[in-house]
């Protein structure tokens, strides 16, 4: 096995706002103040801020991603589809630490599968380059699949995002037998080089698992859950629960 899957990462953890964003739009005005909420969780440890903005701006709104850009003194992730032509401009106009692609449709309610990255690589390949010739660090939200893995290697992403909605849904009667995917892809992604992030559903009760069975997990973007936490245990505590999984 190559000596780079042995090596323990420092997992960042960026945390995904636009749950605060849906709750400040349900009644209009600015509480809660979504910018204030995305300092504040920097403050709290957070090594990133993610937002997704879609084209009905349901929740994070453009607005939002143009004004969080020169506050943020963290990692700034912007997750969309960019087969979105006011997404794209969005990302080169703003210029975030990383972009995410995620292959959403319109009106869809939650990122829901990852990119076929073999059909799509030419357009992948494409984009990707619009984006890094910005020096802009590029994601693809990608399945647990090494033929995935494989492909997005093909397109010159620098980093796959694995969808973990499988993994939390199985975990709490699987979880020895849903990791096996999930590690596979990520030893073949660090074998060909690229970075690894994680996201969708990961929690305080299956996160740590996650963490200690993934080599080299770089960064992991958890919206939902966190905010959710946050309800009973606070923002700040929230924000070190899950950093405490993570070490």
């Amino acid at each position: 096995m190559p000596q780079c899957l042995r090596v323990e990462s420092m997992t960042k953890l960026s945390v995904n706002i636009n749950k605060i964003a849906t709750l400040r739009n349900a009644r209009g005005g600015n509480s809660p103040d979504v910018i204030k909420a995305a300092q504040d969780i920097e403050r709290f440890g957070a090594q990133g801020i993610t937002v997704h903005p879609r084209p009905d701006e349901r929740h994070i709104t453009y607005k939002d991603v143009r004004d969080l850009k020169p506050l943020l003194k963290t990692e700034f992730n912007i997750e969309g589809n960019p087969k979105e032509k006011k997404f794209v401009d969005l990302v080169l106009e703003v210029k975030p630490s990383q972009i995410t692609l995620v292959p959403d449709t319109q009106g869809q309610l939650t990122s829901d599968h990852g990119w076929d990255t073999v059909a799509n690589k030419d357009y992948l390949k494409d984009i990707i380059s619009v984006f890094k010739s910005q020096h802009i660090r590029t994601s693809i939200f990608v399945d647990a699949n090494i033929k995935m893995v494989e492909g997005a290697k093909e397109t010159g992403t620098d980093r796959i995002e694995l969808y973990t909605e499988e993994y939390a849904r199985l975990y709490s009667t699987q979880k020895e037998k849903v990791i096996l995917p999930f590690r596979e892809a990520a030893k073949r992604a660090a074998e060909l080089g690229l970075g690894i992030n994680a996201g969708h559903d990961l929690n305080l009760d299956n996160l740590k698992f996650f963490k200690q069975n993934i080599p080299n997990l770089l960064e992991v973007s958890i919206g939902h859950a966190l905010i959710s936490d946050a309800l009973y245990f606070g923002l700040e505590n929230t924000v070190q629960l899950y950093l405490r999984q993570l070490k």
